[in-house]
């Protein structure tokens, strides 16, 4: 039986490399030793600041330092590390941070005015930290990150710390408004493989110090550029796992997708894992090698990763083509359901996209409850056992729903549909709701069509999901206009006022009527083929 922590197993990281670099981010470099000292820091004034065990810290920043700093901390004195989508409008965000009963909140400046909007409706938050950006000035109800970060204190007692406690990793729900799973640092460590590198040969690690005797105190340990949003589990997890390992953790500095950096910063950095989200990353990603073919030197990239998206197969290739030593591992998962399975492509090994070998422990079942069997060609819901979360915070309802229990055993079952083909390979379908995945969000139809209805030129409209070739799909508004026909441009600014960007249309096709049911139900197979076709001609 394991007890495994985060926090415990980073600091003991950081005693036998302090020397090392945990950290890279544009020109600036983090010690272990550092990461550790500044991350206590903060740690020892959550405790002053009235947080304990269990209090929830909310990470509303963008990738950087201070992401993985905040998250160490929390560890170190035992709160619970809350990812929070910086994309969020202001309802949202209050939404989350009530929901998630945040009592501290860390924040870039950039979302200081919008913080300043609604923290008197968020009456839990007890500590407010603002990391400085572009805005340097920090308001009075706030407190200075750097300050408090950069001065050395007395270790905080983490004695106490253990596997039980907890990570939130807030996702979509189906009303649209994202839960938060609930998982044990144990069970996340070790569905995180537990120390265990395949690429070096060796299993999971049975206690910290053989985790510790595998780090070389004279080598440089592995460098994870973690290209994708650390406020998603693809890139917290993947940074969790480098880091326990005893490697490094490489971000960049802008905040807009630039394919160019991202490759000057694994040649710079000598990156050898890089972290993605799918199409949406690896497109433009191609492109820019294929434009400026042998710029850059990309001999240290051993592996590539994505999760959360699916991953063309020509872009497979072209990827390979220019770096035909790299493994190209196309993970399929969810922040429920870790491991689901996995497509592994290397030079003369390319794997299908949508194909994926099921995980140890996984399986396909019916809806009521017969696992599904190889080369039956029979449709279930794809299921993992083992380690997985507890389940939704403060939702019994839909953890229920997601977390089942067949043949005797507990499995969390997050919606995707798939068949099992012979040789125990299974061919996803799909979800079995409407949600709409663009480029790794979650975005569900319904409170974009909310927000749509407000438009004084709409008379009712339905969000559909259209193929796109960069986000795997793009949002639609299939619109019943009220007189005149609005304008894209002012559709998606109108949505923008209230849901977060990624939420707001890229497309619009008009329809005389949205055609519902007496019931006021919509069929969206119909509006979606409907779409999809006029968005073809």
């Amino acid at each position: 039986m394991t007890d495994w922590n985060v926090g415990r197993i980073w600091q003991a990281v950081a005693e036998k490399i302090p020397g090392h670099v945990a950290q890279i981010c544009g020109s600036k470099q983090q010690t272990w030793h550092e990461f550790y000292r500044r991350a206590n820091a903060v740690a020892a004034d959550f405790h002053a600041g009235g947080l304990g065990p269990n209090s929830k810290v909310s990470c509303y920043l963008f990738n950087g330092p201070e992401y993985l700093e905040t998250m160490f901390a929390s560890f170190l004195g035992r709160c619970v590390p809350i990812n929070t989508n910086y994309r969020y409008g202001p309802e949202e965000i209050v939404y989350l941070f009530d929901n998630a009963d945040a009592e501290a909140v860390v924040f870039h400046g950039a979302f200081a005015e919008l913080i300043d909007g609604v923290r008197g409706r968020l009456p839990k938050v007890k500590r407010w930290y603002m990391v400085k950006d572009e805005v340097t000035t920090v308001p009075p109800w706030a407190l200075d990150y750097e300050a408090i970060a950069s001065v050395d204190v007395a270790d905080v007692d983490s004695s106490g710390a253990n596997g039980d406690d907890m990570l939130f990793l807030y996702t979509g729900g189906t009303t649209g408004m994202p839960k938060g799973v609930m998982w044990r640092l144990d069970d996340l460590i070790n569905v995180l493989g537990a120390g265990g590198n395949l690429l070096n040969g060796y299993g999971p690690a049975a206690d910290v110090d053989e985790m510790l005797e595998r780090i070389d105190p004279n080598g440089i340990g592995v460098r994870t550029l973690v290209a994708c949003p650390l406020m998603h589990g693809t890139g917290q997890f993947s940074a969790i796992g480098t880091l326990m390992n005893g490697g490094c953790i490489v971000t960049l500095p802008n905040r807009s997708f630039d394919p160019a950096l991202i490759w000057d910063t694994v040649q710079t950095h000598k990156v050898n894992n890089i972290i993605i989200v799918g199409q949406a990353f690896a497109g433009p990603m191609l492109e820019e090698l294929n434009a400026h073919p042998g710029k850059y030197d990309l001999s240290s990239v051993r592996l590539m990763t994505s999760s959360g998206v699916m991953w063309s197969q020509e872009n497979k290739d072209g990827l390979i083509g220019h770096m035909p030593q790299v493994m190209l591992f196309d993970s399929y998962g969810s922040s429920e359901a870790v491991g689901l399975g996995a497509s592994v492509s290397a030079k003369g090994a390319l794997q299908k996209t949508a194909k994926f070998m099921l995980g140890p422990n996984c399986a396909v079942f019916t809806e009521d409850g017969r696992r599904v069997q190889p080369g039956s060609d029979e449709r279930g819901m794809v299921a993992v056992g083992g380690f997985i979360p507890l389940g939704y915070y403060k939702d019994e309802v839909k953890s229920k729903a997601t977390f089942r229990e067949y043949e005797g055993r507990r499995w969390s079952v997050p919606g995707d549909f798939a068949t099992v083909d012979d040789d125990n390979t299974i061919h996803l379908l799909g979800r079995g709701s409407v949600c709409i995945n663009t480029g790794g969000e979650k975005v569900f139809p319904e409170e974009v069509e909310e927000a749509l209805k407000t438009h004084p030129g709409v008379r009712d409209a339905v969000a559909v999901g259209v193929p796109d070739d960069r986000f795997g799909e793009a949002i639609c508004a299939v619109v019943e206009a009220e007189g005149s026909v609005p304008t894209l441009d002012d559709l998606s600014a109108h949505v923008k006022t209230s849901l977060a960007a990624y939420k707001a249309p890229r497309h619009i096709v008009v329809v005389d009527t949205i055609g519902r049911a007496p019931n006021g139900k919509v069929d969206y197979k119909r509006l979606k083929e409907h779409a999809a076709s006029v968005l073809k001609r």
